[in-house]
């Protein structure tokens, strides 16, 4: 009999079902099936499945005499625009095809009968239909008229339902899949309980038994519900019910629970027959199932161990189906409260069955029945002859493996190259003797990370304003995969902590870290994992490439973490300011000398931002010391706790690095809907037996940096410069000299000076002095830590009402950096800045020498004058209130976007030009005079 005629215009399909092509006829979208689909003759079992490939396949047909000439449209405009149904479970879900329309042309068929060229679920994100194709799906013609609400209302509704439709059609799409993997492994089962009968047998029944137990009722469980949904969506329409589909199939999750309690039984009985029978360690090699795609080969070959994974990975996805089914069905329709149904009994029984399932998803066997279990993975550096190579690093219970992740083509799976290994017996911590020179560790200039971090706000600020403007994901996309490229380079040029392991045989390998925290966190790791490990071993080749071939399905972390791999309603962090309590710290067995540091992320790696005082001979130390820290995208915030170490001779160095012992280590997630009301809130971080009182309150950028003018006028902080030094009669405040002169005399060697917070108390008990005009206020200032004074003197220029740089001339600034002929440049912003008024100038000029005289000293505080530029650029530019504009969305103030962070950018780039400045010429000889004067 003759094929049953379709009539779908311009339709495509692929797994997450039909899409529209750009050819497509207004006013006819939509399936208007005319007869009932004829399975292909010889087809496989189950009988249904085929003609799943056949429905999509017809679903390309337009009448009868255009179909070609769609065709040739299709090829002329372009692949069709797909439309996206994530989180099919599956083994299509992880993979990318597209149509060959030669296929649908000729008709091919594969050698079972059944036609090929249905593509499988795409994974990048959807290109979004034109107008036309748009169109077509409503079934209806678009129009430019406005829309009342109960239309737009009516039109969302019927999209919905739409998508319900493409939902289900991937959901077929993915079973078939599932179900040709189960019946690979169905395949020779036949054969090897025949031979088990025999003189001279594969496997034994037990052991066929074992590694093949439940896959047959699997198989025939999804068949039925093939077969039963099948029918109902080539049949369609929008009342179709197939929510008591759903709802069976759930019912009957009990076979995966007897599945997963044999899965790890199964895994090791295979690779027992495997080592004793060369005949099943060949069939289970080169198992064969359906492939998916038009190809020389309509089989592809798997392994017994991939293909018996399936079924654990697709009962750890079950959910998604149905929470993508349940979101495009109306409340009211009748298969709403199924679908809910089937959902509660499939997260309850997930719930039941997770913490079973994860150790064997990250285990594999190794000889004698022993598991060789992933303990931790992680994206390091690694420096190789001097160059930083990104590495993924994997630690297991027996060994540290180190491998690079190659390049992906052309849809395929993800591959490691093993780049060394070294059992746990076998490594030690490199130790640098005291008189051994540290490795040199090639640092990557602060003005190059500072320049792709530059790059990364730019493409950030594209992006969203590509989403605004709703042009298209092809833009879009070429920008994410330009930002992936941006942030993966700062990732691998940022760290510059060393962390070294060292092999028995003489080797040593060199990674480089971003905190302490990561260095301590691998160290303990390993050596809680050496306690266990008793002898020595090698690997062969071959079982080394298996081993680095598990690591694509035990690997816990995925991607490299950066913004190109958050979801868009993800959090992008905190920007602005956090106020840190560190109360007292318990738990510690003796009394020592303790102090505590503060790290928060930054564009992807952590930064110590702050420091206590060192707290002597306790074990129940009291800081109670508040810091202000300084966040750009942060989401969270690390303590370590120290013990200070002043006999330093006596203790061996690792990595070269600082003496003091780590005692502690914990994090806090900053949650940006719990900070939002800007109270003080409490927590107690819990580290190693040791348990720290901390207290935290967070203000955004935009009311931190937020200039307002003092009520009284007889203070410093919050008054303008001039009237300051018109009533000190002074060139400069005194506040401005007394810091600098403190600072020169005892703190140029202190490390991070500017960058690292000082006591908030202790600022603003200064703060209140130079407010006052105490007497003592020198007196108190030679008591108190450095810091202290640092953060004084920044929060003086901060609080000013204007900026030192003026609101007047702030525009010009920016302008003038963003020049690119540097005659032009330095002529504009030396103009610039002799034009500001004098005591603006005066102040500027001595805080310039005075920061330069910091940077001199970088191979020992190490604040370069990039860092000071960082940490200045704002303070001193950062235009007030009326010349800033505050977000519209008031309910928003947490988040900073992206071009206020390249406004920032261009504050620091401004005072980084006048440091690197060699002199700065003045005027005339009266303006000659005053820059010169001694008399401040």
């Amino acid at each position: 009999p003759s094929a049953p005629r379709v009539s779908t215009v311009g339709l495509l399909c692929s797994g997450a079902g039909p899409h529209l092509c750009p050819c497509a006829e207004e006013g006819t979208g939509g399936l208007e099936s005319q007869g009932e689909i004829i399975p292909s003759r010889g087809s496989r079992k189950p009988d249904g499945v085929s003609g799943s490939r056949r429905l999509f396949s017809s679903l390309c047909k337009s009448q009868e005499g255009s179909r070609k000439e769609c065709l040739r449209k299709h090829r002329r405009l372009g692949p069709a625009m797909p439309v996206s149904s994530p989180g099919f479970p599956g083994p299509c879900a992880r993979s990318e095809h597209h149509l060959d329309t030669a296929a649908l042309q000729t008709g091919q068929r594969s050698s079972a009968g059944t036609k090929m060229g249905c593509p499988t679920l795409m994974t990048r994100p959807p290109h979004r239909p034109t107008s036309a194709a748009r169109a077509g799906a409503a079934g209806m013609r678009w129009s430019r008229e406005p829309w009342s609400p109960l239309k737009r209302s009516e039109l969302d509704l019927e999209k919905g339902l739409e998508m319900r439709k493409w939902v289900l059609s991937g959901i077929l799409a993915s079973e078939e899949t599932y179900l040709s993997h189960l019946e690979a492994l169905l395949l020779p089962m036949k054969p090897l309980k025949a031979a088990a009968t025999t003189s001279q047998p594969v496997l034994t029944s037990q052991q066929i038994e074992t590694i093949f137990f439940k896959v047959p009722e699997l198989y025939e469980i999804h068949k039925e519900f093939y077969d039963g949904l099948f029918p109902r969506v080539q049949q369609w329409s929008h009342q179709q019910r197939v929510g008591d589909l759903f709802q069976k199939l759930a019912s009957q999750l009990g076979v995966y629970r007897a599945f997963v309690d044999n899965y790890g039984v199964a895994m090791e009985m295979a690779e027992k027959c495997c080592q004793a029978n060369a005949q099943f360690a060949e069939i289970s090699e080169n198992l064969r199932a359906r492939s998916n795609k038009d190809a020389k080969d309509p089989t592809t070959k798997n392994s017994l161990e991939t293909l018996l994974y399936k079924p654990v990975d697709r009962v750890t996805r079950s959910t998604l189906v149905l929470h993508d089914l349940l979101k495009h069905t109306p409340a009211s329709h009748p298969d709403h409260p199924l679908l809910q149904d089937a959902l509660r009994i499939s997260q309850n029984f997930l719930s039941s069955i997770n913490e079973e399932i994860t150790p064997r998803r990250q285990s594999m066997t190794v000889k004698k029945g022993e598991h060789r279990q992933l303990l931790k993975d992680s994206f390091m550096v690694e420096l190789v002859e001097g160059a930083r190579k990104l590495r993924h690093v994997f630690l297991f219970t027996d060994l540290l493996l180190c491998t690079k992740l190659k390049k992906q083509s052309g849809g395929k799976t993800q591959q490691y190259d093993c780049k060394w290994y070294i059992p746990l017996t076998d490594l030690s911590f490199q130790m640098v003797d005291e008189l051994e020179a540290v490795p040199n560790i090639p640092l990557v200039p602060d003005e190059e990370l500072d320049a792709l971090k530059i790059k990364i706000s730019q493409i950030k600020n594209d992006i969203q304003r590509e989403k605004r403007a709703n042009k298209g994901s092809k833009a879009t996309e070429r920008l994410k995969k330009k930002l992936s490229e941006q942030e993966s380079l700062l990732l691998l040029m940022s760290p510059s902590m060393a962390f070294r392991v060292h092999s028995r045989n003489g080797k040593s390998y060199t990674f480089l870290i971003s905190s302490d925290y990561e260095r301590a966190e691998w160290r303990e790791n390993i050596r809680e994992q050496q306690k266990k490990c008793f002898r020595s071993f090698s690997l062969t080749s071959v079982e080394l490439q298996m081993l680095t071939n598990s690591c694509v399905k035990l690997q816990t972390v995925h991607s490299i973490p950066l913004t190109i791999n958050k979801e868009d309603d993800e959090s992008p962090g905190l920007y602005g300011f956090l106020n840190v309590i560190v109360h007292s710290a318990t738990g510690f067995k003796q009394s020592s000398n303790l102090y505590c540091t503060l790290e928060v992320d930054s564009f992807g790696y952590f930064v110590n931002k702050a420091k206590t005082r060192v707290y002597r001979d306790t074990a129940e130390p009291n800081w109670n010391e508040e810091f202000e820290i300084e966040l750009e995208g942060s989401q969270t915030l690390r303590i370590l706790c120290y013990e200070k170490c002043y006999n330093k001779t006596k203790i061996p160095k690792e990595d070269g690095e600082s003496t003091d012992r780590l005692m502690g280590k914990g994090q806090v997630q900053l949650d940006p809907q719990a900070l939002q009301d800007r109270d003080w809130q409490r927590t107690v971080i819990a580290m190693n037996g040791i348990e720290v009182k901390l207290s935290v309150k967070f203000n955004s950028r935009e009311f931190s940096l937020k200039r307002m003018p003092s009520r009284k006028q007889t203070g410093v902080f919050g008054v303008k410069i001039a009237v300051v030094t018109k009533r000190e009669r002074s060139k400069v405040p005194y506040i401005v000299r007394q810091c600098v002169e403190e600072i020169e005399r005892r703190g140029m060697e202190e490390v991070g000076i500017y960058r690292v917070s000082g006591v908030a108390t202790d600022i603003q008990a200064l703060k209140a002095a130079f407010d006052v005009n105490n007497k003592d206020v020198s007196v108190m200032m030679s008591e108190m830590d450095v810091n202290a004074i640092a953060g004084t003197l920044k929060l003086y220029f901060r609080e000013l009402p204007e900026p030192l740089f003026t609101d007047e001339f702030y525009p010009n600034f920016a302008e003038g950096i963003a020049l690119s002929d540097p005659v032009a440049k330095e002529s504009c912003m030396l103009n610039l800045l002799l034009s500001l008024p004098e005591a603006n100038l005066l102040t500027f000029l001595f805080l310039l020498d005075h920061l330069k005289r910091v940077a001199e000293k970088e191979a020992v505080n190490k604040m370069s004058l990039h860092n000071l530029a960082t940490v200045f650029g704002p303070t001193l530019l950062r235009p007030s209130e009326k010349e800033s504009k505050l977000p519209a969305n008031p309910s928003q103030p947490i988040t900073m976007t992206d071009s206020w962070s390249l406004e920032v950018m261009s504050q620091v780039q401004v005072l980084l030009y006048f440091l690197q400045l060699e002199a700065i010429p003045a005027p005339d000889s009266k303006r000659q005079s005053i820059l010169f004067s001694t008399e401040v």
